[in-house]
Protein backbone atom coordinates (compact mmCIF):
# COMPACT_ATOMS: atom_id res chain seq x y z
CA UNK A 1 0.00 0.00 0.00
CA UNK A 2 1.25 3.48 -0.85
CA UNK A 3 1.08 5.12 2.58
CA UNK A 4 0.42 8.81 3.00
CA UNK A 5 1.54 8.92 6.64
CA UNK A 6 5.24 9.26 7.44
CA UNK A 7 4.91 7.00 10.45
CA UNK A 8 8.66 6.93 11.10
CA UNK A 9 8.60 10.65 11.81
CA UNK A 10 5.74 10.17 14.26
CA UNK A 11 7.40 7.26 16.05
CA UNK A 12 10.70 9.14 16.20
CA UNK A 13 9.08 11.96 18.14
CA UNK A 14 7.23 9.44 20.33
CA UNK A 15 10.69 8.10 21.17
CA UNK A 16 11.82 11.58 22.18
CA UNK A 17 8.92 11.90 24.61
CA UNK A 18 9.47 8.39 26.01
CA UNK A 19 13.17 9.11 26.50
CA UNK A 20 12.43 12.28 28.45
CA UNK A 21 9.90 10.39 30.59
CA UNK A 22 12.95 9.09 32.44
CA UNK A 23 13.38 12.56 34.03
CA UNK A 24 10.22 12.65 36.22
CA UNK A 25 10.97 9.06 37.30
CA UNK A 26 13.86 10.49 39.31
CA UNK A 27 11.44 12.09 41.82
CA UNK A 28 9.89 8.83 43.12
CA UNK A 29 13.35 7.24 42.96
CA UNK A 30 14.65 9.88 45.41
CA UNK A 31 11.59 9.39 47.64
CA UNK A 32 12.31 5.65 47.72
CA UNK A 33 15.91 6.38 48.73
CA UNK A 34 14.71 8.72 51.51
CA UNK A 35 12.33 6.12 52.95
CA UNK A 36 14.78 3.24 52.54
CA UNK A 37 12.73 1.46 49.86
CA UNK A 38 13.95 -0.42 46.81
CA UNK A 39 14.81 1.79 43.84
CA UNK A 40 14.69 -1.12 41.37
CA UNK A 41 11.23 -0.25 39.94
CA UNK A 42 12.47 3.18 38.89
CA UNK A 43 16.00 2.29 37.79
CA UNK A 44 14.66 -0.45 35.51
CA UNK A 45 11.98 1.87 34.09
CA UNK A 46 14.47 4.70 33.52
CA UNK A 47 16.76 2.32 31.63
CA UNK A 48 13.81 1.02 29.60
CA UNK A 49 12.57 4.55 28.76
CA UNK A 50 16.05 5.64 27.66
CA UNK A 51 16.61 2.50 25.58
CA UNK A 52 13.22 2.36 23.86
CA UNK A 53 13.10 6.12 23.37
CA UNK A 54 16.57 6.26 21.79
CA UNK A 55 15.73 3.31 19.53
CA UNK A 56 12.54 4.96 18.26
CA UNK A 57 14.32 8.28 17.69
CA UNK A 58 16.70 6.59 15.26
CA UNK A 59 13.82 5.69 12.94
CA UNK A 60 13.93 9.24 11.59
CA UNK A 61 16.78 11.51 12.79
CA UNK A 62 15.17 14.61 11.24
CA UNK A 63 11.39 14.12 11.55
CA UNK A 64 8.94 16.47 9.84
CA UNK A 65 5.35 16.55 10.98
CA UNK A 66 2.25 17.06 8.91
CA UNK A 67 -1.32 16.97 10.21
CA UNK A 68 -1.60 13.20 9.86
CA UNK A 69 1.75 12.54 11.49
CA UNK A 70 0.64 14.80 14.35
CA UNK A 71 -2.47 12.72 15.03
CA UNK A 72 -0.44 9.50 15.00
CA UNK A 73 2.29 10.93 17.19
CA UNK A 74 -0.17 12.15 19.84
CA UNK A 75 -2.21 8.93 19.88
CA UNK A 76 0.84 6.65 20.12
CA UNK A 77 2.55 8.89 22.69
CA UNK A 78 -0.30 8.50 25.15
CA UNK A 79 -0.36 4.74 24.63
CA UNK A 80 3.42 4.55 25.01
CA UNK A 81 3.58 6.55 28.26
CA UNK A 82 0.80 4.36 29.65
CA UNK A 83 2.83 1.25 28.88
CA UNK A 84 6.06 2.68 30.32
CA UNK A 85 4.20 3.98 33.37
CA UNK A 86 3.00 0.45 34.18
CA UNK A 87 6.55 -0.92 34.47
CA UNK A 88 7.24 0.32 38.05
CA UNK A 89 4.05 -1.39 39.23
CA UNK A 90 5.08 -4.67 37.60
CA UNK A 91 8.63 -4.49 38.93
CA UNK A 92 7.32 -3.84 42.44
CA UNK A 93 5.04 -6.87 42.22
CA UNK A 94 7.32 -9.32 40.38
CA UNK A 95 10.83 -8.02 40.98
CA UNK A 96 13.58 -8.76 38.46
CA UNK A 97 14.23 -12.52 38.11
CA UNK A 98 17.60 -13.41 39.60
CA UNK A 99 18.31 -9.81 40.63
CA UNK A 100 15.50 -8.25 42.67
CA UNK A 101 12.95 -10.19 44.74
CA UNK A 102 9.25 -9.24 44.48
CA UNK A 103 8.62 -6.20 46.70
CA UNK A 104 4.81 -6.41 46.84
CA UNK A 105 3.82 -9.92 45.68
CA UNK A 106 0.30 -9.46 47.06
CA UNK A 107 -0.30 -6.36 44.94
CA UNK A 108 -3.27 -6.47 42.58
CA UNK A 109 -0.95 -4.75 40.09
CA UNK A 110 0.91 -8.02 39.60
CA UNK A 111 -1.65 -8.62 36.85
CA UNK A 112 -0.25 -6.80 33.75
CA UNK A 113 -3.76 -5.71 32.73
CA UNK A 114 -4.25 -4.13 36.14
CA UNK A 115 -0.86 -2.41 36.00
CA UNK A 116 -1.69 -0.93 32.58
CA UNK A 117 -5.16 0.08 33.84
CA UNK A 118 -3.67 1.94 36.81
CA UNK A 119 -1.04 3.61 34.64
CA UNK A 120 -3.48 4.68 31.92
CA UNK A 121 -5.93 5.87 34.57
CA UNK A 122 -3.12 7.95 36.01
CA UNK A 123 -1.83 9.58 32.83
CA UNK A 124 -5.32 10.23 31.47
CA UNK A 125 -6.27 11.68 34.90
CA UNK A 126 -9.23 9.31 35.12
CA UNK A 127 -8.64 8.29 38.72
CA UNK A 128 -10.29 4.87 38.43
CA UNK A 129 -8.26 2.36 40.40
CA UNK A 130 -7.69 -1.38 40.66
CA UNK A 131 -5.59 -1.19 43.81
CA UNK A 132 -7.09 -3.65 46.23
CA UNK A 133 -5.19 -2.16 49.16
CA UNK A 134 -4.34 1.54 49.10
CA UNK A 135 -1.79 1.66 51.90
CA UNK A 136 1.92 1.90 52.56
CA UNK A 137 1.77 -1.58 54.08
CA UNK A 138 1.48 -3.02 50.57
CA UNK A 139 3.02 -0.34 48.36
CA UNK A 140 6.11 1.79 48.85
CA UNK A 141 5.90 5.56 49.13
CA UNK A 142 7.93 5.90 45.96
CA UNK A 143 5.44 3.81 43.98
CA UNK A 144 2.51 5.73 45.45
CA UNK A 145 4.17 9.04 44.55
CA UNK A 146 4.71 7.77 40.97
CA UNK A 147 0.99 7.01 40.87
CA UNK A 148 0.27 10.63 41.84
CA UNK A 149 2.91 12.05 39.50
CA UNK A 150 1.46 10.28 36.44
CA UNK A 151 -1.70 12.32 36.93
CA UNK A 152 0.16 15.61 37.25
CA UNK A 153 2.14 14.90 34.08
CA UNK A 154 -1.01 13.95 32.17
CA UNK A 155 -3.14 16.84 33.42
CA UNK A 156 -1.92 19.70 31.25
CA UNK A 157 -0.74 17.19 28.67
CA UNK A 158 2.34 15.13 27.93
CA UNK A 159 2.63 16.59 24.44
CA UNK A 160 2.02 20.18 25.61
CA UNK A 161 4.89 19.68 28.06
CA UNK A 162 7.05 18.24 25.28
CA UNK A 163 6.28 21.23 23.03
CA UNK A 164 7.25 23.55 25.89
CA UNK A 165 10.68 22.02 26.51
CA UNK A 166 11.74 20.28 23.28
CA UNK A 167 12.78 22.54 20.39
CA UNK A 168 12.30 19.73 17.85
CA UNK A 169 8.55 19.80 18.56
CA UNK A 170 8.10 23.58 18.23
CA UNK A 171 7.57 23.53 14.47
CA UNK A 172 4.55 21.23 14.58
CA UNK A 173 3.59 22.30 18.10
CA UNK A 174 0.31 24.00 17.18
CA UNK A 175 -1.22 20.97 15.51
CA UNK A 176 0.11 18.65 18.23
CA UNK A 177 -1.51 20.77 20.93
CA UNK A 178 -4.76 20.92 18.96
CA UNK A 179 -4.77 17.12 18.68
CA UNK A 180 -4.17 16.72 22.43
CA UNK A 181 -6.20 19.71 23.65
CA UNK A 182 -8.85 19.03 26.28
CA UNK A 183 -11.60 20.81 24.33
CA UNK A 184 -12.17 22.45 20.94
CA UNK A 185 -8.62 23.83 20.96
CA UNK A 186 -6.01 25.76 22.95
CA UNK A 187 -5.97 29.51 22.45
CA UNK A 188 -2.62 30.83 21.28
CA UNK A 189 -1.60 33.18 24.09
CA UNK A 190 1.76 34.29 22.71
CA UNK A 191 3.27 34.62 19.21
CA UNK A 192 5.20 31.35 19.63
CA UNK A 193 3.35 28.13 20.35
CA UNK A 194 6.20 26.78 22.51
CA UNK A 195 5.97 29.90 24.64
CA UNK A 196 2.21 29.38 24.96
CA UNK A 197 2.87 25.83 26.16
CA UNK A 198 5.33 27.16 28.74
CA UNK A 199 2.79 29.73 29.94
CA UNK A 200 0.12 27.04 30.40
CA UNK A 201 2.49 24.77 32.29
CA UNK A 202 3.76 27.70 34.35
CA UNK A 203 0.24 28.60 35.50
CA UNK A 204 -0.48 24.93 36.16
CA UNK A 205 2.70 24.42 38.20
CA UNK A 206 2.22 27.67 40.10
CA UNK A 207 -1.32 26.83 41.27
CA UNK A 208 -0.18 23.31 42.17
CA UNK A 209 2.62 24.72 44.34
CA UNK A 210 0.20 27.13 46.03
CA UNK A 211 -2.13 24.27 46.96
CA UNK A 212 0.73 22.21 48.40
CA UNK A 213 1.87 25.15 50.52
CA UNK A 214 -1.65 25.82 51.83
CA UNK A 215 -2.37 22.16 52.63
CA UNK A 216 0.87 21.63 54.49
CA UNK A 217 0.63 25.08 56.07
CA UNK A 218 -2.68 24.05 57.63
CA UNK A 219 -0.93 21.05 59.15
CA UNK A 220 1.84 23.07 60.82
CA UNK A 221 0.06 26.36 61.50
CA UNK A 222 -2.20 25.18 64.33
CA UNK A 223 0.49 23.77 66.66
CA UNK A 224 2.84 26.63 65.77
CA UNK A 225 0.23 29.16 66.93
CA UNK A 226 -0.84 27.12 69.95
CA UNK A 227 -4.16 26.25 68.33
CA UNK A 228 -5.85 22.89 67.54
CA UNK A 229 -4.63 21.23 64.36
CA UNK A 230 -6.71 22.07 61.29
CA UNK A 231 -5.29 19.18 59.27
CA UNK A 232 -3.95 16.49 61.61
CA UNK A 233 -2.83 13.97 58.98
CA UNK A 234 -2.00 16.36 56.13
CA UNK A 235 1.72 15.57 56.24
CA UNK A 236 4.14 17.01 53.71
CA UNK A 237 3.89 13.77 51.72
CA UNK A 238 0.08 13.96 51.67
CA UNK A 239 0.15 17.65 50.77
CA UNK A 240 2.40 16.98 47.78
CA UNK A 241 0.42 13.88 46.79
CA UNK A 242 -2.91 15.71 46.74
CA UNK A 243 -1.43 18.84 45.18
CA UNK A 244 -0.25 16.66 42.29
CA UNK A 245 -3.73 15.24 41.68
CA UNK A 246 -6.11 18.18 42.24
CA UNK A 247 -5.04 20.50 39.43
CA UNK A 248 -4.90 17.71 36.82
CA UNK A 249 -8.44 16.72 37.93
CA UNK A 250 -7.03 13.27 38.61
CA UNK A 251 -8.37 12.14 41.97
CA UNK A 252 -5.78 9.54 42.99
CA UNK A 253 -5.07 9.64 46.72
CA UNK A 254 -2.65 7.67 48.89
CA UNK A 255 -5.50 7.53 51.43
CA UNK A 256 -7.98 4.66 51.04
CA UNK A 257 -10.85 6.98 52.03
CA UNK A 258 -9.79 9.72 49.61
CA UNK A 259 -10.45 13.24 50.96
CA UNK A 260 -12.88 11.88 53.54
CA UNK A 261 -9.76 10.96 55.52
CA UNK A 262 -9.10 14.66 56.16
CA UNK A 263 -10.81 17.40 58.12
CA UNK A 264 -13.65 19.61 56.90
CA UNK A 265 -11.18 22.50 56.70
CA UNK A 266 -8.99 20.55 54.24
CA UNK A 267 -12.03 19.73 52.12
CA UNK A 268 -13.00 23.41 51.91
CA UNK A 269 -9.43 24.40 50.97
CA UNK A 270 -9.38 21.89 48.10
CA UNK A 271 -12.69 23.23 46.72
CA UNK A 272 -11.30 26.44 45.09
CA UNK A 273 -8.49 24.46 43.51
CA UNK A 274 -10.99 22.09 41.90
CA UNK A 275 -12.84 25.18 40.66
CA UNK A 276 -9.58 26.49 39.19
CA UNK A 277 -8.79 23.14 37.57
CA UNK A 278 -12.05 23.28 35.60
CA UNK A 279 -11.46 26.81 34.24
CA UNK A 280 -9.87 27.52 30.85
CA UNK A 281 -6.22 28.22 31.70
CA UNK A 282 -6.10 30.95 29.07
CA UNK A 283 -8.36 33.00 31.36
CA UNK A 284 -5.74 32.83 34.13
CA UNK A 285 -3.22 34.24 31.66
CA UNK A 286 -5.64 37.13 31.06
CA UNK A 287 -5.80 37.80 34.81
CA UNK A 288 -2.00 37.69 35.10
CA UNK A 289 -1.54 40.10 32.19
CA UNK A 290 -4.00 42.66 33.55
CA UNK A 291 -7.40 41.64 32.20
CA UNK A 292 -9.27 40.11 35.17
CA UNK A 293 -12.65 41.22 33.81
CA UNK A 294 -12.13 38.98 30.79
CA UNK A 295 -12.76 35.94 32.98
CA UNK A 296 -16.03 37.32 34.34
CA UNK A 297 -17.25 38.25 30.85
CA UNK A 298 -16.39 34.87 29.35
CA UNK A 299 -19.51 32.95 28.34
CA UNK A 300 -18.03 29.54 29.09
CA UNK A 301 -16.80 30.60 32.54
CA UNK A 302 -20.25 31.87 33.49
CA UNK A 303 -21.86 28.67 32.18
CA UNK A 304 -19.33 26.55 34.09
CA UNK A 305 -20.01 28.36 37.38
CA UNK A 306 -23.75 28.17 36.74
CA UNK A 307 -23.68 24.44 35.96
CA UNK A 308 -21.62 23.55 39.03
CA UNK A 309 -23.76 25.84 41.18
CA UNK A 310 -27.00 24.28 39.95
CA UNK A 311 -25.77 20.72 40.62
CA UNK A 312 -24.45 21.74 44.06
CA UNK A 313 -27.70 23.46 45.11
CA UNK A 314 -29.76 20.47 44.00
CA UNK A 315 -27.52 18.01 45.85
CA UNK A 316 -27.40 20.19 48.97
CA UNK A 317 -31.18 20.23 49.09
CA UNK A 318 -31.37 16.45 48.70
CA UNK A 319 -28.73 15.78 51.35
CA UNK A 320 -30.11 18.31 53.82
CA UNK A 321 -33.55 16.73 53.60
CA UNK A 322 -32.21 13.23 54.17
CA UNK A 323 -31.24 12.01 50.71
CA UNK A 324 -29.63 8.77 51.90
CA UNK A 325 -30.55 5.12 51.42
CA UNK A 326 -32.61 3.58 54.23
CA UNK A 327 -30.45 0.49 54.61
CA UNK A 328 -27.34 -1.17 53.18
CA UNK A 329 -28.41 -3.08 50.04
CA UNK A 330 -28.15 -6.85 50.35
CA UNK A 331 -24.74 -8.07 49.22
CA UNK A 332 -23.24 -4.56 49.05
CA UNK A 333 -19.84 -4.66 50.76
CA UNK A 334 -18.83 -1.07 49.91
CA UNK A 335 -20.11 0.30 53.25
CA UNK A 336 -21.84 -0.96 56.39
CA UNK A 337 -24.83 -0.03 58.52
CA UNK A 338 -22.73 1.83 61.11
CA UNK A 339 -21.16 4.06 58.46
CA UNK A 340 -24.56 4.73 56.89
CA UNK A 341 -26.03 5.73 60.26
CA UNK A 342 -23.01 7.93 60.97
CA UNK A 343 -23.11 9.94 57.72
CA UNK A 344 -26.90 10.20 57.75
CA UNK A 345 -26.88 11.66 61.27
CA UNK A 346 -23.98 14.00 60.45
CA UNK A 347 -25.40 15.42 57.21
CA UNK A 348 -29.22 15.25 57.26
CA UNK A 349 -30.64 18.46 58.70
CA UNK A 350 -27.16 20.01 59.13
CA UNK A 351 -26.47 22.86 56.73
CA UNK A 352 -22.64 22.99 56.72
CA UNK A 353 -21.98 19.27 56.11
CA UNK A 354 -24.77 19.05 53.53
CA UNK A 355 -23.46 22.12 51.69
CA UNK A 356 -19.81 21.02 51.97
CA UNK A 357 -20.36 17.53 50.58
CA UNK A 358 -22.72 18.85 47.88
CA UNK A 359 -20.25 21.50 46.69
CA UNK A 360 -17.26 19.17 46.96
CA UNK A 361 -18.84 16.25 45.10
CA UNK A 362 -20.42 18.51 42.46
CA UNK A 363 -16.99 19.90 41.62
CA UNK A 364 -15.28 16.51 41.88
CA UNK A 365 -17.71 15.00 39.36
CA UNK A 366 -18.32 17.92 36.96
CA UNK A 367 -14.61 18.74 36.69
CA UNK A 368 -13.88 14.97 36.60
CA UNK A 369 -11.46 15.28 39.55
CA UNK A 370 -12.90 12.16 41.16
CA UNK A 371 -12.13 12.93 44.81
CA UNK A 372 -14.61 11.89 47.48
CA UNK A 373 -15.41 13.69 50.72
CA UNK A 374 -18.03 11.05 51.50
CA UNK A 375 -19.02 7.64 50.13
CA UNK A 376 -21.85 8.66 47.81
CA UNK A 377 -22.97 5.03 47.61
CA UNK A 378 -24.87 5.98 50.77
CA UNK A 379 -26.86 8.59 48.83
CA UNK A 380 -30.39 7.94 47.64
CA UNK A 381 -30.87 7.12 43.92
CA UNK A 382 -32.07 10.67 43.15
CA UNK A 383 -28.77 12.18 44.34
CA UNK A 384 -26.73 9.52 42.54
CA UNK A 385 -28.47 10.20 39.24
CA UNK A 386 -27.71 13.90 39.66
CA UNK A 387 -24.02 12.91 39.90
CA UNK A 388 -24.38 10.68 36.83
CA UNK A 389 -25.77 13.67 34.93
CA UNK A 390 -22.82 15.77 36.12
CA UNK A 391 -20.37 13.29 34.59
CA UNK A 392 -21.46 14.44 31.12
CA UNK A 393 -20.91 18.17 31.72
CA UNK A 394 -17.14 18.29 32.02
CA UNK A 395 -14.83 21.23 32.68
CA UNK A 396 -13.97 24.10 30.37
CA UNK A 397 -12.05 23.83 27.13
CA UNK A 398 -8.38 24.47 27.86
CA UNK A 399 -8.76 23.13 31.41
CA UNK A 400 -7.59 19.77 32.70
CA UNK A 401 -11.16 18.47 33.06
CA UNK A 402 -12.60 15.61 31.02
CA UNK A 403 -16.14 14.94 29.80
CA UNK A 404 -17.92 16.60 26.91
CA UNK A 405 -16.90 20.11 28.08
CA UNK A 406 -19.09 23.06 29.02
CA UNK A 407 -18.23 25.00 25.86
CA UNK A 408 -19.85 22.36 23.67
CA UNK A 409 -23.06 22.45 25.69
CA UNK A 410 -23.08 26.26 25.38
CA UNK A 411 -22.72 26.08 21.60
CA UNK A 412 -25.38 23.36 21.34
CA UNK A 413 -27.80 25.45 23.43
CA UNK A 414 -27.16 28.54 21.30
CA UNK A 415 -27.57 26.49 18.10
CA UNK A 416 -30.90 25.06 19.24
CA UNK A 417 -32.11 28.53 20.18
CA UNK A 418 -31.00 29.75 16.74
CA UNK A 419 -32.92 26.88 15.13
CA UNK A 420 -36.12 27.87 16.93
CA UNK A 421 -35.66 31.50 15.88
CA UNK A 422 -35.01 30.71 12.21
CA UNK A 423 -38.00 28.37 12.18
CA UNK A 424 -40.19 31.34 13.08
CA UNK A 425 -38.20 33.71 10.81
CA UNK A 426 -37.08 31.66 7.75
CA UNK A 427 -35.37 34.61 6.03
CA UNK A 428 -33.24 35.56 9.02
CA UNK A 429 -29.46 35.06 8.98
CA UNK A 430 -28.31 34.50 12.55
CA UNK A 431 -24.84 33.09 13.24
CA UNK A 432 -24.00 31.38 16.51
CA UNK A 433 -21.92 33.81 18.54
CA UNK A 434 -19.55 33.14 21.39
CA UNK A 435 -18.16 36.08 23.37
CA UNK A 436 -19.33 38.37 20.59
CA UNK A 437 -17.63 36.43 17.79
CA UNK A 438 -19.51 34.48 15.12
CA UNK A 439 -18.54 30.81 15.03
CA UNK A 440 -17.68 29.04 11.81
CA UNK A 441 -20.56 26.75 10.81
CA UNK A 442 -18.15 23.89 10.22
CA UNK A 443 -17.00 24.21 13.83
CA UNK A 444 -20.61 24.16 15.05
CA UNK A 445 -21.29 21.00 13.05
CA UNK A 446 -18.11 19.47 14.47
CA UNK A 447 -19.35 20.10 18.02
CA UNK A 448 -22.67 18.40 17.27
CA UNK A 449 -20.83 15.50 15.61
CA UNK A 450 -18.45 15.05 18.57
CA UNK A 451 -21.27 15.15 21.12
CA UNK A 452 -23.32 12.61 19.18
CA UNK A 453 -20.26 10.37 18.80
CA UNK A 454 -19.48 10.69 22.52
CA UNK A 455 -23.01 9.76 23.63
CA UNK A 456 -23.25 6.93 21.09
CA UNK A 457 -19.91 5.53 22.26
CA UNK A 458 -21.10 5.78 25.87
CA UNK A 459 -24.19 3.65 25.21
CA UNK A 460 -22.21 1.20 23.05
CA UNK A 461 -19.60 0.86 25.81
CA UNK A 462 -22.28 0.28 28.44
CA UNK A 463 -23.66 -2.51 26.25
CA UNK A 464 -20.19 -4.06 25.79
CA UNK A 465 -19.52 -4.00 29.54
CA UNK A 466 -22.96 -5.43 30.28
CA UNK A 467 -22.54 -8.31 27.80
CA UNK A 468 -19.11 -9.16 29.19
CA UNK A 469 -20.49 -9.14 32.74
CA UNK A 470 -23.25 -11.55 31.63
CA UNK A 471 -20.66 -13.79 29.96
CA UNK A 472 -18.55 -13.84 33.13
CA UNK A 473 -21.61 -14.18 35.37
CA UNK A 474 -20.70 -11.11 37.42
CA UNK A 475 -23.58 -9.18 38.94
CA UNK A 476 -23.62 -5.46 38.20
CA UNK A 477 -26.56 -3.10 38.48
CA UNK A 478 -27.60 -0.87 35.58
CA UNK A 479 -26.25 2.17 37.43
CA UNK A 480 -22.87 0.48 37.96
CA UNK A 481 -22.56 -0.39 34.26
CA UNK A 482 -23.62 3.09 33.13
CA UNK A 483 -21.22 4.74 35.55
CA UNK A 484 -18.33 2.48 34.45
CA UNK A 485 -18.80 3.56 30.82
CA UNK A 486 -19.30 7.23 31.74
CA UNK A 487 -16.36 7.48 34.15
CA UNK A 488 -13.77 5.82 31.91
CA UNK A 489 -14.80 7.55 28.68
CA UNK A 490 -15.11 10.90 30.46
CA UNK A 491 -12.00 10.38 32.64
CA UNK A 492 -14.09 10.92 35.78
CA UNK A 493 -12.85 8.09 38.04
CA UNK A 494 -15.21 6.65 40.64
CA UNK A 495 -18.60 5.24 39.73
CA UNK A 496 -21.33 3.69 41.84
CA UNK A 497 -21.67 0.45 43.77
CA UNK A 498 -18.58 -1.75 43.77
CA UNK A 499 -16.65 0.85 41.74
CA UNK A 500 -17.65 3.71 44.01
CA UNK A 501 -15.29 6.23 45.60
CA UNK A 502 -14.13 3.75 48.25
CA UNK A 503 -14.19 0.74 45.92
CA UNK A 504 -12.28 -0.30 42.81
CA UNK A 505 -12.69 -1.69 39.29
CA UNK A 506 -11.34 -5.11 40.29
CA UNK A 507 -14.73 -6.88 39.99
CA UNK A 508 -14.62 -6.45 36.20
CA UNK A 509 -12.97 -9.07 34.01
CA UNK A 510 -9.63 -8.56 32.29
CA UNK A 511 -11.49 -8.14 28.99
CA UNK A 512 -13.67 -5.35 30.43
CA UNK A 513 -10.69 -3.62 31.98
CA UNK A 514 -8.82 -3.74 28.66
CA UNK A 515 -11.83 -2.16 26.99
CA UNK A 516 -11.94 0.53 29.68
CA UNK A 517 -8.22 1.21 29.11
CA UNK A 518 -9.16 1.89 25.48
CA UNK A 519 -11.98 4.21 26.62
CA UNK A 520 -9.65 6.17 28.91
CA UNK A 521 -7.12 6.54 26.11
CA UNK A 522 -9.53 7.83 23.48
CA UNK A 523 -11.52 9.86 26.02
CA UNK A 524 -8.44 11.83 27.09
CA UNK A 525 -7.69 12.68 23.45
CA UNK A 526 -11.26 13.69 22.59
CA UNK A 527 -11.94 10.42 20.71
CA UNK A 528 -11.41 11.58 17.11
CA UNK A 529 -7.57 11.97 17.08
CA UNK A 530 -7.32 8.29 18.06
CA UNK A 531 -10.19 6.80 16.07
CA UNK A 532 -9.10 8.55 12.86
CA UNK A 533 -5.88 6.52 12.98
CA UNK A 534 -7.96 3.34 12.64
CA UNK A 535 -9.62 4.40 9.37
CA UNK A 536 -8.27 3.21 5.97
CA UNK A 537 -8.66 6.73 4.53
CA UNK A 538 -6.18 8.09 7.06
CA UNK A 539 -3.40 5.84 5.75
CA UNK A 540 -4.05 5.95 2.00
CA UNK A 541 -2.35 8.43 -0.26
Amino acid sequence: MNLRVEYRASLSLVGTVVRYLSVPLVAPLLVSVYYGESVAPFLVTIALALGVGTGLERLDPEPELGAREGFLMVAVTWLAVGLVGAVPYLIEAHGVPGIVAPLAPASTLANPVNALFESMSGFTTTGATVLGDISFDTHGRGIMLWRQLTQWLGGMGIVVLAVAILPELSVGGAQLMDAEAPGPGIEKLTPRIAETARVLWGVYAGITALEIVLLYGMHVAGPALGMPELAPNMTLYNAVAHGLTTMPTGGFSPEARSIEAFSAAVQWVIVPFMVAAGINFALFWGVITGNPRGMLRDVEFRAYVGAVGAVAVLLAGLLFTGGFVDAVPAGDATFDADYLAQVTAAVSGNLEPALRHAVFQSLAIVTTTGYASIDFNTWAPAAQYVLLFGMFLGGSAGSTGGGIKIIRWVVIAKSLRRELFTTAHPDAVRPVRLNGRALDERGVRGIFAFTLLYISLFFLSALVLFLDSVRADTAFSVLEILSAAATTLGNVGPGFGALGPMGSYLPFTNASRLYMIFLMWIGRLEIIPVLVCFTPEYWRR
